[in-house]
């Protein structure tokens, strides 16, 4: 098994970064290197996180090993026994051989340095730009990183002349890397705490909300007022883009030499804008016979980037509405079916995706009901309760993981009473639990923010290139602090704990923080006690209240502001709902139409098609023309019947009053 559990977990964690890659970007129209380098970068991350505990338990093995071999000892197969004591070092059944995790870690860490500080920040820049050639691209991404960059160097020469200046410190290679190692740590640890600090509350309270139908139910409405309204302002943005392309193409004609850039910009257009413009141009004209001002290359490709966000809003809008709107009927569905005496869950739409013939058995609708309406909200309780439990252990843990005697860290107690007995499973099982934790915390508070319409990660493949990437960074940056805060909790970092023991390999590759004493003593310990008042600030809900104060609405209880978004969107959905109805009740009497007298018009129409032909042949008789035309004014009525039929609606008499309101008015046409 030597080596076999670390193979597994490299495989299973490259599928796992694939799965979350595929929910979010889209392989098929983003571009290969951004997918390549957003995968890299979330697979190095991962692979952090799942083996770790890994590193932990072998490293615990190799601290008995040297406890044995510095005592009488005698060696028996796979473990080592102390003859004093006759105590027993197992060998772990994930043991890594000496040699290779030191090899790993230096290649996935300085990768994932490589990734967040130098190429993706550049394919950042890159995937926004809006030049036509890729030389052209490179240039943009190089003069918008060069204040990026010219940052991080003025800090690290900032480091260095410190070190420099103080006597105590001779500048060699080791304590170069390891000052740039600190400078990293300490930017991805001032964020990790932030993040880390509304992940602990949000989360459990989430969860327990979600055993809520009410509250749920009424943010799903307040979501599609502020939906409705960004979808909106999304559809004026792109009419006013598309404005602005159609009168480029029409003053840049077939033989002007930047007419291959407006093809360019044309061919990102939606397929619907590009059939409307058409080129207008006149081949008989030349460009410089008009007296006109043609835009620039340079203003051409600040289109080309307009173009490129505009459409990419537009879609995931769009794709955002349909999704919220199923989301807004399963949860009405389930406040209808709680009362329900048959105790079987009834959809008021049916699925629009064929459902699974395997899940459709189990999954009847008397156990949906069950679960859906009985055991769901009890789940969700229970699981609230435990997040909140070990919310409460890691604020309790991070505030008191610097003391050592006593040790009062309750990850660093149950670590070191497993390895009195060397239960390796349990101690694998213990730091993957915490360090899983408190990845989820600030891993899922990464994919919840969203700064404005720069970053944001939708699911459903709406996820634009820059944000992806831009997530890459944040999770390179985040997850070597992060370990490194792990590893304190349970005193498996020597600089915490103050023992001369085996350090992992992990905490090996960064080096003695002694470096930057003020950075390893003070820093690195009593910073995360801020997460005590980040906690306290997200329970009271006191940075959505401020957002609130600033003018971005935020779904409160207790405001009035959101109150009228839930009326507003109470109605939307009400409208889509009766508009879906609509459509499939036309849909119904038009299949039924179809299969009760589909015989019966192909009949008419042949019988009108041999009298016109009749019609046509002999004309010349008055008998005969009269005939044919009442005989093809009865098939012409025929027809008109049955497409009036077909193209009807059922008129809505639920309604509480006639209303001209122009969504009603349109949805009725």
């Amino acid at each position: 098994m030597s080596g076999a559990a670390l193979g597994l977990e490299i495989v299973f964690v490259f599928f796992l970064a694939l799965f979350l890659l595929h929910r979010y970007g889209d392989f098929k129209k983003q571009h290969r290197l951004v997918i390549i380098a957003t995968l890299l970068a979330w697979y190095l991350c991962f692979l952090i996180v799942f083996i770790l505990p890994l590193d932990v338990s072998t490293t615990i093995y190799n601290r008995c090993k040297l406890a044995v071999n510095s005592s009488p000892a005698e060696s028996n197969g796979s473990y080592v026994t102390l003859a004093p004591s006759k105590q027993k070092c197992f060998k772990p059944w994930s043991y890594i051989p000496d040699g290779i995790m030191p090899i790993f870690w230096r290649v996935v860490y300085w990768t994932s340095q490589f990734l967040t500080w130098i190429l993706l920040p550049f394919m950042q820049s890159y995937a926004r730009s809006g030049g036509f050639s890729i030389t052209g691209k490179i240039k943009t991404a190089l003069i918008e990183n060069a204040i990026y960059y010219g940052t991080y160097l003025l800090i690290f020469g900032a480091f260095l002349i410190y070190v420099a200046v103080n006597p105590n410190f001779n500048l060699q290679w080791n304590q170069l890397q390891t000052i740039g190692i600190a400078a990293a740590n300490t930017w991805g640890l001032f964020l990790l705490v932030l993040l880390l600090g509304y992940g602990l509350v949000e989360i459990p309270r989430s969860h327990w909300n979600g055993a809520k139908r009410g509250y749920l139910l009424m943010k799903t409405y307040f979501k599609a007022a502020k939906l409705m309204t960004e979808k909106a302002d999304a559809e004026e943005n792109l009419e006013d883009i598309m404005e602005e392309v159609r009168k480029v193409s029409e003053s840049i004609k077939y033989n002007h030499p930047l007419r291959k850039c407006v093809d360019t910009i044309l061919k990102k257009c939606p397929s619907e804008y590009q059939e409307r413009m058409g080129r207008n141009m006149d081949d008989y004209e030349d460009f410089d016979e008009r007296q006109n001002s043609y835009p620039s290359e340079k203003s051409l490709a600040k289109l080309h980037k307009q173009v490129i966000y505009s459409v990419q809003r537009h879609r995931r809008t769009q794709v955002q509405w349909q999704i919220l709107l199923e989301q807004a009927f399963y949860l009405e569905d389930v406040a209808k079916n709680e009362s329900s005496a048959t105790r079987q869950f009834v959809h008021t739409f049916h699925s629009q995706e064929p459902e699974n013939k395997i899940i459709q058995y189990f999954y009847t609708p008397t156990v949906e009901w069950y679960w859906e309406c009985l055991l769901r909200p009890w789940f969700y309780r229970v699981l609230a309760v435990v997040l909140a439990t070990f919310s409460v252990i890691v604020v309790w843990s991070e505030c008191t993981f610097f003391s050592t005697k006593p040790v009062l860290s309750l990850f660093a107690v149950f670590i070191q009473l497993a390895e009195k007995t060397y239960n390796y499973i349990y101690i694998e099982m213990a730091c993957f639990l915490t360090i899983f934790f408190l990845s989820i915390c600030v891993y899922s508070t990464v994919f919840r923010i969203r700064v404005f319409n720069y970053y944001y990660l939708a699911s459903h493949h709406q996820t634009d290139a820059y944000s992806l990437l831009f997530s890459g960074m944040l999770f390179c940056r985040l997850t070597p602090p992060l370990c490194l805060n792990f590893l304190g909790l349970t005193h498996m970092d020597a600089t915490i704990s103050h023992k001369n023991t085996q350090p992992t390999a992990y905490t090996s590759i960064m080096g003695s923080m002694r470096v930057l004493s003020f950075v390893a003593d003070g820093f690195y310990i009593y910073y995360p006690m801020l997460v005590v008042i980040l906690c306290i600030a997200t329970y009271f809900s006191l940075g959505t209240r401020c957002l609130n104060l600033l003018g971005f609405q935020q779904f409160m209880g207790d405001s009035e502001m959101t109150s009228d978004l839930i009326d507003e969107g109470k109605e939307l959905i009400r409208r889509e709902k009766r508009k879906r109805q609509r459509q499939e009740e036309g849909e119904n009497r038009r299949r039924e139409w179809k299969e009760r007298y589909g015989n019966r018009d192909d009949s008419t129409r042949s019988r009108a098609f041999h009298t016109d032909q009749k019609e046509s042949s002999f004309s010349e008789t008055n008998a005969n023309r009269s005939l044919s035309k009442y005989t093809r004014s009865n098939g012409r009525t025929e027809r008109d019947r049955i497409e009036l039929l077909q193209d009807a609606e059922p008129l809505d008499f639920n309604a509480d009053s006639v209303t001209d309101d122009p969504l009603e008015s349109d949805s009725g046409r």
